[in-house]
């Protein structure tokens, strides 16, 4: 019997630059993302509500360079763990033959950033490799629709946390 094989499929580029002070790491895009070649395209995912709650700004009405952007200027990067897997779906726990991407050549071109976060369990099992690259590393609760246990107010509460730690926050008028 031959069992097929998933295909090998390739992550997107890390989006940083000098600014970057936090550097918010996933696993690997979805299918969605890799689809449209942006991160966390799928309209379930709470990634973009959470920013644009921590950030004061609607993303989502944003197009996407735009939306990078105005992230890129608030001193946030987004990255995955993985350059490249295989995997059937998007779920992280059907991802195999995993290559990770090259965190520490990326963390050495960012001379401002102070910190990563991981967004999810699959990413945070990278923690042992990111815990001496930068001064702090976070996990953050998965933003993830398969992450239902949580609410988006708890997820934007442990979020809120992490920004502000790095004074990411907007001043409170």
């Amino acid at each position: 019997m031959h069992r097929e094989v998933s295909p090998r499929l390739t992550g997107l580029p890390a989006l940083a630059d000098s600014g970057t002070r936090l550097l918010i790491l996933g696993s690997f895009p979805s299918v969605a993302s890799l689809n449209a070649g942006q991160y966390y395209a799928h309209p379930r995912n709470q990634f973009w509500p959470l920013l644009s709650c921590l950030l004061e700004r609607d993303l989502r009405a944003l197009a996407y360079p735009d939306r990078v952007a105005a992230v890129l200027r608030c001193g946030v990067g987004i990255w995955d763990v993985y350059a490249a897997c295989r995997r059937e779906g998007s779920l992280d726990a059907a991802i195999t033959a995993g290559e990770p991407n090259d965190l520490a050549g990326l963390v050495a071109q960012l001379p401002r950033l102070r910190g990563i976060a991981h967004n999810g369990g699959a990413s945070a099992r990278f923690l042992v490799r990111t815990r001496g690259l930068v001064a702090r590393v976070d996990r953050l609760p998965s933003s993830s629709p398969a992450n239902a246990s949580w609410s988006f107010e708890r997820k934007l509460q442990a979020w809120r946390a992490v920004f502000a730690l790095h004074g990411l926050l907007q001043p409170q008028q």
